[in-house]
C-alpha cells in the first residue's frame, strides 16, 4: 500500500535516489524545479533517470516516465537488465501525430510545425494531468528540438512545460542528448539546474564516465569533475575527494610497530598512525614485503588494513605471505584485511578514492597501502593530476588517523636510480630501499631519510628476505658509497649471512 507522501515546500530538497549525487548537489533535487540532465548517447541519462523515479516510487509518491525516444519495452528491458521491478512507476510512450501510424491522426492534407509541435505537447500535459505525478523524467528535448524547427519556437516550448511542471506541483529531469553541434546555453538558464554525464574514450583500456554539476540555484554543490561507472544495479558515483571536507577526526597520536626490533629502533620507535610513509626502492629490494610486515603487524593487533594492489595477483600476493611464515587467511576470512587487485586500465581515480574511503570511514581500516604508485600513474598518466589527488589522498588519510604506506618503484636496479614522479614532498617519512654488491653476492640495504614527526636513526642497516620473514641487521659499517651500489671497502663489515643466527 502506498503511503502518502509529505508536502515540501518549493525549493526544499528531493532526493536524486543515489546518495552520492546527493552529497554533490548538496541535498539533491530542488522541489518542484526543472533540471537538465545532458549527455551524449550512452553516457547513463536514462538509467538516472530511472533512479530518480524508482527513489519517489519507494517513497510513496506518484512517479511518471515521458519517452519519446525509446519505447516502453525498451525502457522496461533496461530496468530489467538492472534488477528493477517497474511497477508503480507511470512510463507514457510519446508518439508525435507526424510518426503515428494511425490514418486517424495523421495529417494528410498540410505538415505544419507549430500544429505538430504544439498537439505533442499537449499530449503531454494531458498525461501528467492524468496521473498527477510529483517526478517527472522528459526523454528527450532533441525529439522537440526538431519539432520546433527554430530556437525561438524550442525556448518557448519548453517554458510552457516549465511552467505547466511548476504549477502542478513537479519535479522535473529533462533529458537531453547533446545531438546538436554546439551547446544550447539558453536550456541552461532555464533550468534550475544542470548536470552533464560525460565518457571519454581512452587510446587503451575501459572507457572513463564522469559527471560535472554546471549550476544549482542556492546551492552550495560540489563542482568539478565525479567519476563513475554503470554497472547491474545502476549509477555508481564517486564524488571527488577533498581533503577540507573530512576534517581532522581528533585521534590519539600512537606508534605503529612493525614487530621487528630492530627495524621499529631504524624508524625513531615505529611508524606514526595520521601519517604517510613512502618506500620508494628499485623493483625486487622488498618495498611490498616490507609493506606487509607492517600490514601483518596491525592485524595481529586486531586492526584492520587495505592493501591496494596495481601489480599482483591476490593469489600471488597470498604466496608471497605465507612464503615469509604470514598467515593472512584468518584476517581475510574475518574481514580484517582488504585486498584489492585493481587494473590501471580499467579503474578510474575516482573509484579508487571510492574504495579507500569505503575501508577507511565503513570498515574501518586504520591501514592503508597503495602498491605501487608507478601502476597507479597508468592509471591517470597526467603527472599533475595525479600528484593533486594524491595530495588530497594523503592529507585524507592524515586527517583520519590512518597509517598510509606508499610505494614507489624507481627505475634502475644497480647504480643510479630515478623515479618516474616526485612524490617525497608529500610524505611525512621516507624509507629508502637499495641493492648493493659485497663480497661477490647481492645484498640490501635500508635507511629512513625522512621522518616529520620525531627522531629516526641516519644509519644504513642490511637487511635480508627468507622463509623466517624480514631480518634487519646492526648499522653497516665498513663501506663507502653503498647507495650508488658499488661500494668501496672501507674497514670491518658486520654483514648478515645465510646462517640462522640465535
Amino acid at each position: 500500500m502506498r503511503q502518502e507522501p509529505s508536502s515540501p515546500s518549493d525549493g526544499s530538497v528531493v532526493s536524486t535516489g543515489l546518495d552520492p549525487l546527493n552529497y554533490i548537489l548538496d541535498g539533491g533535487y530542488a522541489y518542484n524545479r526543472v533540471h537538465l540532465i545532458e549527455g551524449e548517447p550512452g553516457s547513463g541519462k536514462t538509467t538516472l533517470g530511472l533512479q530518480f523515479l524508482l527513489a519517489g516510487r519507494d517513497a510513496g509518491e506518484r512517479c511518471l516516465y515521458i519517452t519519446l525516444s525509446e519505447s516502453r519495452d525498451e525502457l522496461l528491458h533496461v530496468a530489467k537488465t538492472h534488477g528493477w521491478d517497474m511497477t508503480g512507476v507511470d512510463i507514457f510512450e510519446l508518439v508525435p501525430p507526424e510518426l503515428s501510424l494511425d490514418v486517424d491522426r495523421e495529417q494528410s492534407i498540410v505538415y505544419s510545425s507549430d500544429l505538430e509541435l504544439g498537439e505533442t505537447v499537449n499530449m503531454v500535459m494531458e498525461a501528467v494531468s492524468k496521473v498527477e505525478p510529483t517526478r517527472i523524467v522528459f526523454d528527450s528535448l532533441s525529439e522537440i528540438r526538431l519539432l520546433a524547427q527554430g530556437p525561438l519556437r524550442f525556448r518557448r516550448q519548453l517554458l510552457a512545460l516549465k511552467h505547466y511542471f511548476a504549477q502542478r506541483g513537479c519535479t522535473a529531469l529533462f533529458l537531453d542528448d547533446l545531438t546538436q553541434t554546439e551547446d544550447d546555453l539558453s536550456l541552461h538558464s532555464l533550468a534550475h539546474g544542470v548536470v552533464r554525464l560525460e565518457q571519454i574514450a581512452l587510446p587503451y583500456g575501459s572507457e572513463r564516465r564522469r559527471l560535472r554539476v554546471y549550476k544549482m540555484r542556492a546551492r552550495a554543490f560540489r563542482g568539478g569533475f565525479h567519476d563513475f561507472v554503470i554497472r547491474r544495479g545502476g549509477l555508481q558515483i564517486f564524488p571527488r575527494l577533498t581533503a577540507v571536507a573530512h576534517p581532522d577526526t581528533g585521534f590519539v597520536d600512537r606508534l605503529a610497530s612493525s614487530g621487528i626490533d630492530e627495524l621499529d629502533t631504524l624508524s625513531g620507535g615505529g611508524l606514526d598512525y595520521g601519517t604517510t610513509t613512502l618506500i620508494i626502492g628499485p623493483s625486487g629490494s622488498g618495498k611490498t614485503t616490507l609493506s606487509l610486515q607492517y600490514v601483518f603487524a596491525a592485524l595481529e593487533r586486531g586492526e584492520k588494513a587495505l592493501f591496494v594492489s596495481f601489480d599482483e595477483t591476490e593469489r600471488v600476493f597470498m604466496r608471497r605471505a605465507a612464503g615469509m611464515d604470514l598467515d593472512l587467511s584468518d584476517h581475510v576470512a574475518a574481514g580484517r584485511l582488504c585486498f584489492r587487485q585493481v587494473d590501471p586500465g580499467e579503474l578510474s581515480p575516482g573509484e579508487l578514492t571510492g574504495i579507500i574511503r569505503d575501508q577507511v570511514e565503513r570498515v574501518g581500516a586504520t591501514v592503508v597501502v597503495l602498491d605501487s604508485l608507478s601502476g597507479y600513474q597508468l592509471a591517470m598518466p597526467e603527472e599533475q593530476h595525479m600528484l593533486l589527488q594524491m595530495h588530497e589522498v594523503v592529507t585524507y588519510l592524515n586527517q583520519q588517523g590512518v597509517l598510509g604506506l606508499l610505494v614507489l618503484t624507481q627505475t634502475g636496479m644497480i647504480g643510479t636510480m630515478q623515479s618516474p614522479v616526485d612524490l617525497t614532498y608529500l610524505a611525512d617519512s621516507v624509507m629508502l630501499l637499495r641493492f648493493f654488491e659485497a663480497d661477490g653476492a647481492i645484498r640490501r640495504v635500508m635507511s629512513f631519510l625522512k621522518r616529520r614527526m620525531g627522531p629516526h636513526e641516519g644509519t644504513l642497516r642490511e637487511f635480508r628476505i627468507d622463509s623466517g620473514g624480514i631480518r634487519v641487521g646492526p648499522q653497516l659499517t665498513g663501506f663507502r658509497g653503498v647507495l650508488t651500489g658499488t661500494p668501496e671497502y672501507g674497514g670491518s663489515a658486520a654483514l648478515l649471512t645465510n646462517r640462522d643466527e640465535s
